[in-house]
């Protein structure tokens, strides 16, 4: 499983033109999912999402977690994270998960961060055309991938 996270001042998904989730200061978060992921990554991921020391203090320094500053978070699905560029010009994306896996792991890893910051995330749709717009504040953006957790 992978995570792009971007510490935003604001962020929105819009399908078809209706905006469906938006935040203030917070993360936004894609998450790709592989066939190999299991609740273990969820759990170790949302655990680590809530709890990256990624805000400033009253020092300008990253030492808070979204937990300390009660922020909020948009979890947006993102196949296109396990792309694979090595051979030719098109990506390819064998190594993401089918709809079938990928929608119940996509929705038990939306559960997990409600849980883990005790009240509703935003969302995009899963396999919809979505428009995200976002004010990433820093820049602050991290990439990281379950399989290198250790």
């Amino acid at each position: 499983m992978r995570a792009v996270i971007q510490r935003v001042s604001k962020a929105s998904v819009t399908v078809e033109g209706e905006k469906i989730s938006s935040i203030n200061e917070g993360v936004l978060i894609f998450v790709g999912i592989e066939n190999e992921d299991t609740q273990v990554d969820i759990d170790w991921l949302t655990n680590k999402i809530a709890n990256l020391r990624i805000f400033n203090d009253e020092e300008g320094v990253m030492n808070n977690s979204l937990l300390s500053i009660n922020g909020d978070a948009i979890v947006v699905s993102q196949f296109t994270l396990h792309a694979s560029t090595k051979k030719g010009n098109r990506p390819s994306y064998i190594n993401a998960a089918r709809p079938d896996v990928a929608i119940p792991m996509y929705e038990a890893f939306i559960s997990s961060m409600e849980s883990k910051m005790g009240k509703k995330v935003g969302t995009g749709i899963f396999g919809a055309d979505m428009k995200v717009e976002l004010l990433n504040d820093g820049p602050v953006t991290i990439l990281i991938d379950t399989k290198n957790k250790v």
